[in-house]
C-alpha cells in the first residue's frame, strides 16, 4: 500500500490518543483542502500490511485513525489493513458518502469492520471551526451501529 505517513499520538483525528494512518492518493481534490499533498498516488512510501501493524503495535494505542488522501483508492490494501486490525478501535475517513460504497461488496466487508466511519468530500463553503473530527457540516459521523443499519 502506498501511505503519506503514520502519526502516532493525534488527539485531532478520533477520541483519545490515536494512531494515524494516511493513504496516498486521492480522486476527491476538494477546493480548500487541507492537505493536498496527499492527491497523488505517488506521493509517500510503500508499506506491506504488517510493516504498518508493526508500527501501530509499537504506540501501544488501540484507536486507529485511517485518513488521506482517499483509503477507498486503494480499497484491497484498506481491506487487508483493517481485517489485520481487528479488535482495533478503527475511525475512517472518505470523501465517498457511504450511499456511493453501498454497492461493492469488498467496501461493505470494510465498513463491517470499522467502529466509525466519517463520510463525504469536504465543502469549503460549509468549513466549520467548531465541528469535532470533520472539516465540513456536510460530512457526517456514523457509528458502528448506524453503519450496521445501512448494511443490513
Amino acid at each position: 500500500m502506498r501511505l503519506l505517513q503514520i502519526l502516532a499520538d493525534s488527539v485531532v483525528d478520533g477520541p483519545g490518543l490515536r494512531t494515524v494512518v494516511f493513504f496516498a492518493g486521492c480522486p476527491h481534490h476538494c477546493p480548500g483542502c487541507h492537505n493536498p499533498d496527499s492527491w497523488a498516488v505517488e506521493g509517500g512510501e510503500d508499506y506491506r500490511v504488517e510493516q504498518v501493524v508493526e508500527q501501530i503495535q509499537q504506540t501501544g494505542s488501540y484507536r486507529v485513525t485511517i485518513s488521506g488522501g482517499e483509503p477507498f483508492l486503494q480499497q484491497q490494501a484498506l481491506s487487508e489493513l483493517v481485517h489485520a486490525l481487528t479488535g482495533y478501535d478503527i475511525y475512517l475517513f472518505t470523501g465517498y458518502r457511504l450511499e456511493q460504497l453501498l454497492d461493492d461488496t469488498q467496501a461493505r466487508q470494510i465498513l463491517s469492520q470499522v467502529d466509525c466511519l466519517i463520510d463525504g468530500r469536504y465543502i469549503q463553503r460549509l468549513h466549520d471551526h467548531s465541528l469535532a473530527i470533520r472539516g465540513s457540516t456536510n460530512q457526517r459521523i456514523l457509528n458502528r451501529e448506524q453503519l450496521r443499519h445501512f448494511l443490513e
